[in-house]
């Protein structure tokens, strides 16, 4: 269980691989995914390293299989993912791969540039097709248009026949006809006659394979220079022109010529068509495979960039970081790749002395591992820290159930994580690209402690959609405050809104509640200030007793790292100041509980009063008597004891510090040579302490730890804010929603409450489960980071990132 409550050991470890066995060891150290490789050659620039062209080759596999890829999706083809994952292949086999996917692409690219052609073949001899069926409907049906156009063109130049006019016939896009028109108009200043009409069916785009809708038009001038001006019109409007007989028996030989070659280049559309899909489909069966290989080997190659290589060219050397306790699986794995590679002389790996920092490395698993994100998103741990991620999988989602308390969305909370969690593996082999979704399965069991702890603290507040639940039965009577009048209790209750109950008279308290709120106070006109009080002083012993867990983790971090001076002169002055202060507040508050009962508790004095009195040094306050005899001298004593910790974390332990120094300084000078002396003293390791700077930062932190206590634990407040905030708005939820639909007994009225109970599920989902617990969920990761956790966490280290093929086998093909 230590690696769970701390990082784990780590060792910077030199491994010397034989050039023929490289390849497969790090293979093998990508599939079992436990060591990290340091760059031992930052300085060589990346186009200079010894497997560029390696790393080279496989980028430019890795772009033909996404042009595979992009061709399968354009193709609307499922990619097979069987979950496969597959060996990586060797050295010698990426001639094989490159000449399989460049015969793949060539094939595709040729496919594509015959189906391009045929299909732009075809589009030209349909527009053809259209413009003969149509125009000669214009000449049929139009004959009097005919003489109109005579008359026109003959203003300007006469003695010309309808035989001699000119004219062109094309197709273009509908949407530019009335600016064509236009532009036709203006710039042959009217001396042109133009008619059109639309393709009923849209027309594919070759390049693209958009649908286009176009239309046929025929243009009727005199003269080449009119001639000139509409072809130049009709190529900026890109207009596509197509030769057109003068006489209806060309035209119509011609119309057969076309519909019969329009049917052959179907027939041939068809058979490339069938031919493409065939390549592409048994593509799509092992593209997946494809690309994992693919980007394993670049994976490899550029892993082996980052090692040396002797000067005998023989042998990869490499630094790497790795669990202590996985150096057996890593030799395994060595073994293993060295036997693969058919070579005899094997890998050695040896632990290596330094100084440098290790990173930090936090084994976990699917539960765990979301709990170790909240932690790591506040800071990455120093390495051998405490890890709070353990204490967290349990004061996380019971602080947010404190301010999100609710049986009813508890377990409305629960339901909806116990669906993530039963069918996880379904879920994962999805693979929904949906962020939003990704990120809540991702904290399902987050989610799932937070609605169990939810439905815990509803059960505690005897809360349930805004209603209490009598299971028990009331620990309170109304009969014996009646006494001898006790026939008449009914007629009082119905004649009386308010009435008080007494726990003074005997009978009227029949006994605590044996779980929970009692429910009587649901229907309480002071119910609000019942809760108020309950709860705030519930949040300030929550708080209290989580700052003080936090603070004594920091003694197992002083005692791994052996710093008996922080554990004297800060961990004890530390609980010591919040133990005096905060500490008897606690105190008081269960002391007040017990001390009063229901005759005596009309005399008990306000806490808070107390509380800022024994600050003042005050305590002649007449209306705020004291709790207990002695109660003066003991506050005295205590907030006494807590300013004398001030100084210890202020100031003695800095002046130790410098006492420390200038002893071992001392030493040396007395019991080493001069020259040697002067060495050490000039090292970093003497030279680090500055007084200033010592000085300084321990002022910082003691004001910021003593200022803390106090806003730390008024912040946990919010425990108090919220619960009552979301209690409130699930009452005026019910309130103004679902009573009125439960205020109607008829049949519509039945018919009403569907609806209003759709609306009310609705927002119950929306605002109370969704806003209000992503509220308390920010609310609890606060009081976690800031409140607890700074108490002995200092996140200052940097990840552990070990070289593996995971993300490849996950679909992310990470580069």
């Amino acid at each position: 269980m230590g690696e769970l409550f701390r990082s784990e050991e780590m060792t910077l470890a030199q491994l010397f691989l034989q050039s023929e066995a490289a390849y497969c060891c790090v293979s093998e150290l990508g599939e079992i995914g436990m060591v990290q490789f340091r760059d031992l050659n930052p300085d060589v620039n990346v186009f200079q390293r010894k497997f560029v062209n390696e790393v080279r080759r496989c980028e430019e596999m890795d772009r033909k299989l996404r042009f595979v890829e992009k061709e399968i999706k354009k193709a609307n083809l499922a990619i097979l993912d069987t979950g496969e994952n597959p060996e990586v292949p060797f050295p010698r086999d990426m001639i094989d791969l490159e000449a399989t996917f460049e015969k793949l692409e060539n094939e595709l690219k040729e496919i594509n540039t015959n189906q391009e052609a045929l299909k732009k073949n075809f589009l030209e001899l349909t527009e053809l097709k259209h413009i003969l069926r149509r125009t000669q409907q214009f000449f049929e049906e139009g004959e009097p248009d005919f003489h109109l156009l005579q008359r026109l063109l003959n203003t300007y130049i006469s003695g010309v026949s309808l035989s001699c006019q000119r004219f062109v016939a094309g197709v273009i896009g509908r949407e530019r006809i009335p600016t064509f028109e236009r532009m036709l108009w203006r710039v042959c200043r009217g001396n042109v006659f133009l008619r059109q009409a639309d393709i009923e069916d849209p027309l594919e785009d070759p390049t693209t394979g958009d649908q286009v809708n176009k239309s046929v038009f025929i243009i009727f001038f005199q003269g080449d220079q009119l001639k000139n001006r509409v072809k130049k019109i009709c190529e900026g409007f890109r207009a596509t022109l197509y030769p057109y007989p003068d006489t209806p028996q060309e035209r119509k030989e011609m119309l057969a010529g076309v519909n019969a070659r329009i049917d052959d280049l179907q027939m041939v559309l068809n058979q490339t068509e069938d031919h493409r899909q065939r390549v592409l489909q048994a593509a799509a069966k092992t593209v997946r495979v494809w690309f994992i290989k693919v980007r394993k080997m670049k994976a490899i190659y550029h892993t082996l960039n980052l090692c040396n290589i002797d000067v005998t060219q023989k042998c990869l050397i490499a630094e790497v970081w790795c669990p202590l306790s996985d150096m057996d699986s890593i030799q395994f794995a060595l073994r293993r790749g060295t036997e693969k590679s058919g070579s005899t002389v094997p890998s050695i790996l040896n632990s290596m002395q330094t100084k440098q920092t290790p990173p930090t490395y936090n084994k976990t698993n699917k539960f765990t591992s979301g709990f170790q994100n909240i932690v790591d998103a506040y800071g990455i741990g120093s390495y051998r820290e405490i890890n709070p991620a353990p204490y967290t999988i349990i004061t996380f989602p019971f602080l947010f159930a404190v301010m999100f308390g609710d049986l009813g969305h508890g377990a409305l909370m629960t339901s909806a994580a116990l669906y993530l969690v039963l069918r996880e593996s379904r879920l994962m082999a999805q693979k929904n690209d949906n962020e939003i979704f990704t990120m809540v399965f991702a904290g399902r069991y987050i989610i799932l402690l937070m609605g169990i702890f939810s439905m815990y603290t509803g059960l505690i507040y005897n809360d349930c959609f805004s209603k209490a639940l009598n299971i028990f039965g009331s620990g309170w009577s109304v009969r014996p405050m009646f006494g001898e009048r006790g026939a008449n209790w009914f007629t009082t209750l119905s004649e009386n809104h308010v009435l008080q109950l007494d726990p003074a008279v005997d009978g009227v308290f029949k006994g605590p509640y044996p779980i929970g709120i009692d429910p009587i106070w649901s229907i309480s006109v002071n119910k609000l200030t019942f809760l108020n009080s309950f709860k705030m002083k519930m949040s300030v012993i929550l708080g209290v007793i989580h700052m003080l867990f936090g603070v004594s983790l920091s003694l197992f971090n002083h005692l791994y790292f052996k710093k008996p001076l922080n554990i004297y002169l800060g961990f004890i002055p530390e609980i010591v100041f919040m133990s005096c202060l905060f500490g008897y507040l606690v105190i008081l508050i269960f002391f007040k509980w017990v001390s009063f009962d229901a005759r005596t508790s009309k005399d008990a004095p306000s806490l808070l009063i107390a509380f800022i009195n024994m600050f003042l040094f005050q305590y002649s306050d007449p209306s705020n008597k004291p709790l207990y005899r002695g109660q003066m001298g003991l506050q005295i004593f205590l907030v006494m004891i807590a300013l004398a910790c001030v100084p210890c974390m202020l100031i003695v332990k800095t002046l130790v510090l410098r006492r420390q120094y200038l002893w071992q300084k001392h030493l040396v000078r007395l019991f080493l040579p001069p020259h040697v002396a002067r060495a050490v003293m000039s090292s970093s390791v003497y030279q680090q302490f500055n007084f200033t700077d010592v000085a300084v930062h321990q002022a910082i932190h003691t004001i910021e730890y003593c200022l803390g206590c106090i806003s730390n634990t008024a912040s946990y407040l919010r425990l108090w804010a919220l619960s009552l905030a979301h209690a409130q708005l699930s009452e005026v939820l019910w309130s103004m929603v679902m009573r009125i639909g439960l205020s109607s007994r008829s049949f519509g009225g039945f018919i009403l409450l569907v609806f209003i109970f759709f609306f009310f599920a609705v927002l119950t989902v929306a605002i109370l489960l969704i806003m209000e617990g992503l509220s308390a969920f920010l609310h609890a990761l606060r009081l976690h980071w800031v409140e607890f956790q700074n108490k002995f966490y200092a996140g200052q280290g940097f990840k552990f990132l070990p070289f593996t093929f995971e993300s490849i086998l996950d679909g992310r093909f990470e580069e």
